[in-house]
């Protein structure tokens, strides 16, 4: 019997044990952390351990699934490749149990709104739809369960490092900044390979989506895959979409439709809105419900998310802004003065791309954890008010001093959050409960 053995316990590996054991695999989960749905595994009698690695149980595997969580740089992953034994990640397991078909959406930024834009599209059409991948319930523990007519996945450069066979019927690249080098041997160049990984399987047959304003993804594509570009910067006479006058337009197969009054505002929305409107009219979706469903599609938690108004002053919940490009495009996206919460742990950042948005709309900054030295250095000839705060409760607490009436206090980090929380979904959640208690 085939033994796989399963490297990581959180949501995707134990989904991947699951789907494993249902085909008839011997399988055997290790996590070096705490693994927190052990019920479930005992309930299916798969064998786990949790806070070491067995390297002699490892070396047993015909082939092992990895979390995106451990790096391709970690000892344990070199000793496995040097015997030789096979590395895939979750996706590329689940891949060879599906029939849907698979829209797979990337890019550093915006991946999480447009993956989830899609399936609403999918689902207001009437649609089995799965949304899974880096968000909700998990590719593998999801088809365990079912099949669907449609399976819409946000993937992360670190799912894709380890595929083989995997090949969307549509990919989607939003864009690629810096982010995450320190898992790149600090190579822009390794990152943008990954990145473009989502179309190395398609074949003439599937569709590869793509920013034509992105010079990262345009000066290295290659694709076998019919290619379909959307732009705020070129017009398209043939298979595209643009944006003129507020309205997004799509040419496909010599047919037009016009999108006005878009649900969510901002540039990088529109662009996320271009890639799904392109992405259901390659589906051929109804128009009628694309537009319907770019105009009252919500927004997911923790990304530009309203929290409340108190005394004029808006607050906004943006702690999924993990990167410098994030939290470009939401400060471009303010139309009110900022108080602007930002800091954490720092993955490089070099804030001098965000000067000049910085001194156009930010009067106050409020520094959160305990690099905060470079948002100093960065700003501070620009902003008059740049303050520390000990917590999320004074930082609430500062930035409402600091706001008056019409402005909007932002938190939009720019940084990972776990020297102070367990992950941008807890700070984000920390956030709002400071601001409902004003």
């Amino acid at each position: 019997m085939k033994k796989i053995v399963v490297l990581g316990g959180g949501i995707s590996g134990v989904g991947a044990a699951l789907l494993a054991k249902k085909h008839g695999y011997d399988v055997f989960l290790s996590d070096k952390g705490t693994i927190i749905d052990k019920k479930t595994l005992r309930n299916n009698n798969i064998k786990f351990e949790e806070g070491i690695h067995t390297i002699e149980e490892i070396m047993t595997a015909s082939e092992v699934v990895k979390s995106p969580g451990i790096s391709d740089l970690d000892d344990l992953i070199k000793q496995i490749k040097d015997k030789g034994i096979s590395i895939i990640s979750e996706i590329e397991f689940a891949y060879r149990f599906t029939n849907s078909k698979i829209v797979a959406i990337t890019g550093t930024n915006g991946k999480t709104t447009t993956t989830l834009l899609v399936g609403h599209i999918l689902e207001k059409e009437g649609y089995d739809v799965l949304i899974a991948g880096n968000i909700g319930t998990g590719f593998s523990k999801s088809i365990a369960e079912k099949d669907y007519d449609y399976i819409v996945l946000e993937v992360s450069s670190f799912q894709l490092d380890g595929i083989k066979d995997f090949k969307p019927d549509i990919a989607i690249l939003l864009n690629i900044t810096s982010d995450h080098l320190d898992r790149y041997e600090n190579s822009l160049e390794n990152y943008i390979e990954s990145k473009l990984q989502i179309t190395k399987n398609q074949n003439k047959e599937d569709v590869f989506i793509y920013n034509y304003d992105d010079i990262n993804i345009v000066n290295n594509i290659k694709t076998k895959a019919k290619m379909i570009p959307f732009s705020l910067k070129k017009i398209f006479k043939t298979d595209g979409a643009f944006y003129v006058n507020n309205e997004i337009n799509i040419n496909l197969n010599n047919n037009q439709m016009t999108i006005q009054d878009l649900a969510l505002q901002g540039k990088h929305n529109v662009y996320n809105s271009m890639a799904a409107a392109v992405a259901s009219r390659v589906l051929e979706v109804r128009d009628f419900i694309t537009r319907q469903s770019l105009q009252d599609f919500k927004n997911i938690e923790h990304r530009l998310e309203h929290v409340i108004n108190v005394h004029g002053i808006e607050f906004i919940n943006d702690s999924k802004a993990t990167n410098i490009n994030s939290v470009w495009f939401a400060l471009e996206s303010m139309h009110k003065e900022i108080v602007w919460i930002v800091g954490g742990v720092d993955k490089g950042n070099n804030y001098e791309e965000l000067i000049e948005l910085v001194k156009e709309k930010v009067k106050a900054i409020v520094c959160i954890g305990h690099q905060t030295d470079n948002i100093h250095k960065a700003f501070k000839d620009h902003v008059d008010n740049i303050v520390d705060a000990n917590s999320m409760n004074e930082a609430v607490g500062f930035s409402y001093q600091l706001a008056e009436k019409g402005d909007v206090v932002l938190l939009s980090p720019a940084c990972a959050s776990f020297n102070m929380f367990n992950n941008f979904e807890h700070r984000g959640e920390e956030f709002k409960k400071f601001v409902r208690s004003l």
